[in-house]
């Protein structure tokens, strides 16, 4: 759940130009990078009120259960007479397959991180930054499509209902913009209380889901000829049961859809409270509620897909699930509307638009948790990506060219919303299995593995099945790795530390000098012999004219993970030889050293001095050394990136090279 507040006006303070005031409002909440704050996936305020498992199950639920609206008609036009059996192997595959990868999930993942960090974890460096691209390409997919596909349905029940004005048809495109019109603006306003609204809409829609699938059921059995006529069909098409049930295997993939739910259900794990015994490092009771959302949702959604895909295929013309038909993206509606009458079905439709809608807002909150947790920490979005309201008008934006490029139309947007989710699921199924395989743990490992291997055959069935799926999800791959690597390259000259912290040794070393500037040599840390240090503060002092009364004290900047951006630098002062030495770690020499001066700057109140020898090589060899591996060619790039972290050139650290 994503909350913002404004804060109380002042009328004695004069307002702001209104460039500055658009900004502000803009960037609220924005966080700054450099050093106040926990980072992406910090612990929430000990303040932040907390909800059952069951609340925050209606808030997974408003997109979970809302595919109802759609499914059962998709399942039908797909699978036609044997959707009832491919229904019972998306069931059979819900329970036994997601639910015990995503509870896994959950146990390993619970602030929310999902499975991109766990396989994040598993794979370091560049591989796994490239990695999380890709599946945030998906992830994007999955929750893009979920506002448009979901807000062109629910256009679709508002335009079938019989007492919508007859102007209403054919503007199926318009309509679904202005709901995702309305998404926006309740983003940019402020998303506050999301589960109490979710509670209440999925509490409506379940119930009257209830009454129009009991309705339907009893119709059904009242009407044998009805159900006998579906069996001959099923029969009489396909040969005999176990050839129905082959092939219900095979159309499976098609039913995709309603998978969806799992990765939002595991986002918002840290909105559960746990036990009053839970710590940040073992939040038992918080993992106990999450398994029991998890579990409840399916068992629920489980039964309404059972009982709604016979209840629509036995008593829905075939022809009406087509393109133009009336049950096309709506099975459940029309079977409210005609057995239970107009004004029932009527409210059944306002019902549906509502959840439909909300389950937009679900998955804005899964962008708006992924996007800020990821690619800023990487150095792969603009710094204003952390605050809600730009990143609001972003997927606005590309939820507007979605619609347009498909104009509302929900089943041409199904394959890529399959296909988004089902890559989502089978990375979760490899990390879960790569998690027990760590762990020896064989038989969870095999188990694993086989649920890894059906989702990845039903996404690769999916994809050849539906190949727009998959040109759609690499359009949004591209874009991210294309938009985070320019991203990557144009903040290479910031600062990259939340945190510098000096040891007591190395604070001693700093504080040593109690007045004037400190002398500080750049050193490589894979010479460390007496020798090399002599010669280092011989050719200081001979080229770079270091003070002869001057302690030499050295710098060393170890290279853990180049890939890395936003890091905590901690400093570690050695006397190695006799010569006082500040060890740090860091991803990228020269932005390590600059975060490291200017920190001695602000502790001591003295100005330091570095000094530097000319790097060997090729500039654009060197360039690339440093946008790759954090190296290259050091103190032209310290000395830019001190000249954009301190404007004042008489607060500016020096940078000394010969």
């Amino acid at each position: 759940m994503t909350t913002m507040s404004r804060p109380p006006a002042d009328p004695s303070v004069p307002p702001l130009p209104r460039g500055v005031a658009m900004r502000n409002w803009l960037l609220f909440g924005l966080q700054d990078t450099k050093g106040t704050h926990q980072g992406p996936g910090g612990v929430a305020a000990s303040g932040h009120r907390k909800h059952r498992w069951w609340q925050v199950m209606c808030l997974t639920g408003v997109d979970y259960f809302s595919t109802l609206g759609y499914q059962p008609a998709i399942a039908a036009l797909a699978a036609g007479a044997i959707s009832p059996l491919a229904t019972l192997v998306l069931v059979a595959v819900t329970l036994f397959g997601a639910l015990p990868v995503y509870r896994r999930v959950a146990a390993e993942s619970p602030r929310g991180e999902g499975s991109i960090a766990m396989l994040e974890r598993l794979l370091p460096r560049w591989g796994g930054k490239l990695l999380v691209l890709v599946l945030l390409g998906f992830a994007a997919t999955d929750f893009m499509i979920t506002m448009t596909l979901s807000a062109a349905d629910a256009t679709a029940h508002l335009i079938e209902n019989p007492f919508a004005p007859g102007w209403l048809h054919g503007q199926n495109v318009a309509i679904t913009l202005v709901l995702l019109g309305l998404l926006a603006a309740v983003f940019l306003r402020g998303f506050k209380e999301a589960i109490g609204i979710a509670v209440v809409l999925v509490a409506v829609y379940l119930a009257l889901n209830v009454v129009v699938v009991a309705r339907a059921l009893a119709e059904a059995a009242t009407h044998p000829v009805a159900v006998s006529g579906w069996w001959d069909a099923l029969t009489t098409s396909h040969g005999n049961p176990l050839m129905a049930v082959a092939l219900a295997l095979l159309v499976f993939p098609r039913l995709a859809l309603g998978l969806s739910g799992f990765e939002t259900g595991v986002a918002v794990m840290p909105q559960i409270r746990g036990s009053a015994g839970d710590t940040e490092a073992n939040p038992a009771g918080r993992i106990r509620g999450t398994r029991r959302m998890l579990t409840t949702a399916a068992l629920i959604m489980s039964t309404f897909l059972i009982t709604s895909s016979f209840a629509t295929v036995v008593l829905i013309p075939e022809q009406q699930f087509q393109p133009g038909g009336e049950a096309n993206g709506r099975a459940l509606a029309f079977l409210a509307h005609t057995y239970l009458g107009p004004e029932f079905g009527t409210v059944y439709d306002i019902s549906t638009i509502a959840i439909l809608w909300f389950a937009g807002a679900s998955a804005m909150a899964g962008l708006l948790n992924l996007v800020p947790r990821y690619l800023p920490r990487y150095g792969m979005a603009p710094e204003w990506a952390k605050a809600v309201r730009p990143l609001v008008l972003v997927f606005t934006l590309t939820g507007v060219l979605i619609t347009v490029l498909f104009e509302a139309d929900v089943d041409a947007q199904g394959g890529a919303y399959a296909t988004g989710v089902l890559v989502l699921m089978t990375s979760a199924a490899v990390a879960v299995t790569l998690s027990a395989r760590r762990l020896r743990q064989r038989r969870r490992s095999f188990g694993f593995a086989v649920i890894a291997l059906l989702f990845l055959y039903t996404t690769v069935a999916n994809i050849f099945e539906r190949p727009e799926g998959i040109r759609i999800a690499g359009f949004f791959i591209l874009a991210i790795v294309a938009i985070s690597l320019l991203s990557r390259v144009l903040r290479s000259f910031e600062l990259h530390a939340t945190h510098v912290r000096l040891d007591t040794e190395a604070l001693q070393f700093v504080t040593s000098a109690v007045a004037g500037p400190i002398g500080i040599i750049a050193h490589e840390p894979l010479r460390q012999s007496a020798e090399a240090y002599r010669r280092k503060l011989a050719s200081a002092t001979e080229a770079s004219h270091f003070p002869d009364n001057a302690t030499p004290l050295f710098l060393e900047v170890m290279v853990d993970d180049s890939s890395d951006f936003e890091t905590a630098l901690e400093v570690r002062g050695v006397l190695r030889h006799g010569y006082p030495v500040l060890e740090v770690h860091g991803p990228v020499v020269p932005n390590t050293i600059a975060s490291v001066l200017l920190h001695i700057r602000d502790v001591t109140g003295l100005m330091p001095h570095i000094y530097f020898r000319w790097t060997e090589g090729n500039p654009v060899s060197n360039l690339l050394r440093f946008l790759v591996l954090g190296e290259g060619e050091i103190a032209p790039v310290t000395r830019e990136i001190l000249r954009e972290a301190e404007p004042d050139v008489t607060q500016r650290p020096w940078v000394h090279v010969g």
